[in-house]
């Protein structure tokens, strides 16, 4: 009778140790559920806050044409670098963001210039040029960061600007008679530089007719009459007596403004006819692959927005709006010097990692500046201006990155994003799905476009605080 007992089966309702189960177990329960079920999560979606504060202006025939005042500012970018057999060489045509160069296209003379610069390396703390001494080349810095250093109105050394790869100094002297340096350099860390000696661009101007005749057309547009910006002067008489003739004037334009050409980002979404005609329910599987695609394209339309290298932002930071941080990591005088730059700054863009610098910075200082609420969410800010995050603004390898400061608005003569309306199929302002057809797979395809860009109205809206060091100190 024992051994009887212990042979029998268990019961499908035990639990494995020779009881009998009082309920049914959840295992099997399961199957006669209904599960709770979310829709599809996506890790690759970010705060995308570019797109979310940036005005947006309707753009109808494809492009977008900013007209201005007429500029006689020129030149004033930076100029680009090449790994040779030597080391290192300037790439000619960069040279036209010389401004005395600007516009020249005589590639066989920027040839001769660019073989003239040498390589040069020096140590941190290094007198590169010094006030008062003969000038006596033009100098562009390839890696790391000099500072101009001037004498304030009490005879105190005062700082001027700082310069890192790509800026260059000297550039007064070019086409010009025998001078001193007005100011001293200093190199904050280690320095390569390339140096081209004055005596060798004068020998090169002697044998080139054509650059002697930029020169002359570069004095002649520095003479015109100019605001503190470079536009056409507007001639305004005031504070005078009696009946003095007013000059007559004018607001001059741009004879070749420029465009703005909506980009585009695409996708071509395939959903089978059987997974469209089966599965839809409780979910619209159509309608999640769309909404998930989606969310793909504009993180790439806002990724193109700061990095495309015709209309990106960060492509289109005007040289006297792009400044260094005096010494690495973002300070509060570093974003002050950004702030200062334009009126109505509206928003600072930066990445985390940098924005999390500049708070170590500010702790550290003993300095906790008050967050700002935009939408409703507490963001970090500096000066009551917000300093939204992107992820999108990239971070060398070295570690640094750029911070942006823009003012924003049509209206403002700010930043503006650009959108098409009225496109056939819209799904969203600036997107559409078009229906392409069922294959013979019976699969289903579906065009997903989104059209935009991004125009900066004038130079000072945009600026860029650059060479930010996000990394945290060791120890």
């Amino acid at each position: 009778m024992t051994e009887a007992l212990a042979e029998a089966p268990v019961s499908p309702n035990g639990n494995g140790d020779g009881e009998t189960r009082q309920s049914l177990d959840t295992a099997a329960a399961r199957n006669l559920a209904t599960t709770t079920k979310t829709v599809p999560q996506m890790q690759g979606i970010s705060t995308r806050w570019l797109l979310r504060r940036l005005p947006w202006v309707q753009v109808s025939g494809g492009a977008y044409r900013v007209n201005r005042r007429l500029s006689y500012a020129v030149g004033g970018g930076q100029v680009s670098f090449a790994d040779s057999d030597g080391g290192v060489r300037i790439i000619p045509p960069s040279l036209c963001e010389v401004p005395q160069l600007a516009g020249f296209d005589h590639d066989d003379v920027l040839e001769a210039l660019a073989d003239g610069f040498a390589l040069q390396e020096v140590d941190a703390g290094t007198t590169i040029a010094e006030a008062g001494q003969p000038l006596d080349r033009f100098v562009v810095v390839v890696h790391g960061k000099a500072k101009r250093i001037g004498v304030g109105p009490y005879g105190e050394p005062s700082l001027l600007a700082v310069e890192a790869e790509g800026d260059f100094f000297g550039e007064e002297a070019l086409g010009a008679p025998e001078g001193a340096w007005a100011y001293t350099t200093v190199a904050v860390t280690r320095c390569r530089l390339l140096s081209l000696p004055l005596h060798e661009f004068r020998a090169l101007v002697d044998r080139s007719p054509a650059l002697q005749a930029q020169l002359r057309s570069y004095d002649d547009t520095a003479a015109r009459p100019q605001n503190k910006k470079g536009e056409a002067d507007i001639a305004i008489a005031s504070g005078h007596r009696g009946e003095p003739t007013v000059a007559g004037t004018f607001a001059d334009y741009e004879a070749a403004p420029r465009e703005y050409q909506l980009s585009v980002a695409q996708a071509v979404l395939r959903v089978h006819s059987r997974v469209a005609d089966l599965f839809n329910e409780p979910m619209d599987q159509v309608g999640e692959q769309l909404r998930l695609t989606i969310e793909a394209l504009r993180e790439r339309q806002e990724h193109e927005m700061v990095n495309n290298a015709e209309f990106g932002l960060l492509h289109n930071v005007d040289r006297h709006q792009r400044i260094q941080t005096r010494s690495g990591p973002p300070t509060p005088e570093d974003l002050d010097e950004l702030l200062c730059r334009r009126r109505s700054t509206r928003m600072f863009l930066a990445h985390p990692r940098a924005i999390a610098a500049f708070g170590r910075e500010c702790t550290r200082r003993g300095i906790y500046p008050e967050p700002a609420s935009v939408e409703g969410t507490a963001v970090a800010a500096w000066r009551d201006v917000p300093i939204l995050p992107c992820d999108k603004i990239p971070i060398s390898r070295g570690g640094t990155s750029t911070i942006l400061a823009m003012r924003t608005g049509e209206d403002d003569q700010g930043v503006v994003g650009l959108f098409p309306t009225g496109i056939p199929e819209e799904h969203e302002p600036g997107l559409n799905v078009r229906f392409m057809g069922i294959d013979e797979r019976a699969i289903v395809s579906y065009l997903v476009s989104a059209y935009y860009s991004v125009a900066v109205m004038v130079p000072d809206a945009l600026g860029a605080l650059d060479n930010v060091e996000t990394a945290p100190p060791a120890g």
